[in-house]
C-alpha cells in the first residue's frame, strides 16, 4: 500500500476502530449505571444468567413456603385457642359435676346444676365447630390429615396432626348427650371430665409443639430466601462505584479517539501541499 495515499487511511480506520470498542464499552457501562446489574440478560454471561434465574425462581418457590407456613401457624393458632376454651370449659363442668355428686343436694338445686352443666357442655361443642381458620379446623375431626405445610420448593410437608375434640371423641369422652341429673350420672361424668381434661392438656402440648415447628421453620424459610437473595445479588449485581471510575475513564478515552480520528482524517489534507 501506498504510504501517502488519499484513498486508503490506515491511521483513520486503526483510530475508527479503537473509538468503536471505546464506544461498545461505555454502553456496557451505562447499561450496567442503568440496570444496577453487571448481568442482566443472557447475552452479558450466559452461564451465570442460568444459575441466578435459577436462584431466582428457587426465591418466588420459597415465597409459596412462607404463605403455607404462615397459613398452618394460624390454624394451629386458632385451634390452640379453641382448645384452651375447651380446657377451661371442662374444668367448670368438673366443678359443676362435683357439686351435683353430693347425695344432699334438693331436687331443685340439683335441676339448676344439670341445666348449667348442659350449657357449658354444649358450648364446647359451639367451640369446636367454629376453631377454624381459611376452613380448616383442627379440632372437630374434619382434618383427619393434619394440616401439611409445605416446607421447601420441592414440594416436601411438615404435618400439623389433628386433635379431635368432639363431645364424645378420643379427646373428650364426655358424650355429647351427658348430664348430672342424679348424683351417680354426676360421679360418672366426674370421671369422664378428668380423662378429659387430662386428653386435652395433652392435645394443647401436642398442637403447641407443632406451632412452634411451624414458626421456627418459617424464620429459617425466610433466612434462607435472604441469603439466596444476597447471593442472586453477587452473582448479578453491579459494583457502582467501580462503574462510575470506569465510566469517566470511559468518557475521556472517546474524546481522545474522537480527536485521534479527527487527526487522522486531516493527515490526507497534508497531501495537498505537494501539488501547489
Amino acid at each position: 500500500m501506498a504510504l501517502n495515499s488519499v484513498n486508503t487511511n490506515a491511521g483513520a480506520l486503526i483510530a475508527l476502530q479503537n473509538l468503536q470498542t471505546t464506544n461498545a464499552e461505555l454502553g456496557v457501562v451505562q447499561g450496567r449505571i442503568n440496570t444496577g446489574k453487571k448481568i442482566s440478560n443472557a447475552k452479558d454471561n450466559g452461564a451465570i444468567w442460568a444459575i441466578a434465574q435459577g436462584q431466582r425462581s428457587e426465591i418466588g418457590a420459597l415465597n409459596a413456603v412462607k404463605d403455607s407456613l404462615q397459613r398452618g401457624q394460624s390454624a394451629t393458632d386458632v385451634a390452640i385457642a379453641a382448645g384452651e376454651s375447651v380446657s377451661d370449659l371442662l374444668i367448670q363442668l368438673k366443678e359443676k359435676a362435683l357439686a351435683a355428686s353430693d347425695t344432699s343436694l334438693t331436687s331443685s338445686a340439683r335441676t339448676a346444676l344439670n341445666e348449667d352443666f348442659k350449657s357449658i357442655r354444649d358450648q364446647i361443642a359451639t367451640v369446636v365447630s367454629n376453631a377454624s381458620f381459611n376452613g380448616v379446623n383442627l379440632l372437630n375431626n374434619s382434618a383427619t390429615a393434619g394440616f401439611k405445610a409445605l416446607s421447601n420448593a420441592t414440594g416436601s410437608t411438615i404435618t400439623v396432626q389433628d386433635e379431635n375434640l368432639s363431645l364424645g371423641g378420643a379427646n373428650v369422652t364426655l358424650a355429647a348427650t351427658a348430664t348430672i341429673g342424679t348424683a351417680t350420672l354426676a360421679s360418672t361424668a366426674l370421671t369422664t371430665i378428668n380423662t378429659s381434661i387430662n386428653n386435652v392438656s395433652a392435645s394443647l402440648a401436642r398442637l403447641g409443639t407443632g406451632s412452634n415447628s411451624l414458626g421456627t421453620h418459617l424464620k429459617f424459610v425466610s433466612k434462607l430466601q435472604d441469603t439466596i437473595e444476597t447471593g442472586v445479588g453477587n452473582l448479578v449485581d453491579a459494583d457502582l462505584a467501580k462503574e462510575s471510575a470506569r465510566l469517566q475513564a470511559l468518557q475521556t478515552k472517546q474524546q481522545l479517539g474522537v480527536q485521534a480520528l479527527s487527526i487522522a482524517n486531516s493527515s490526507t489534507s497534508i497531501l495537498l501541499g505537494l501539488f501547489r
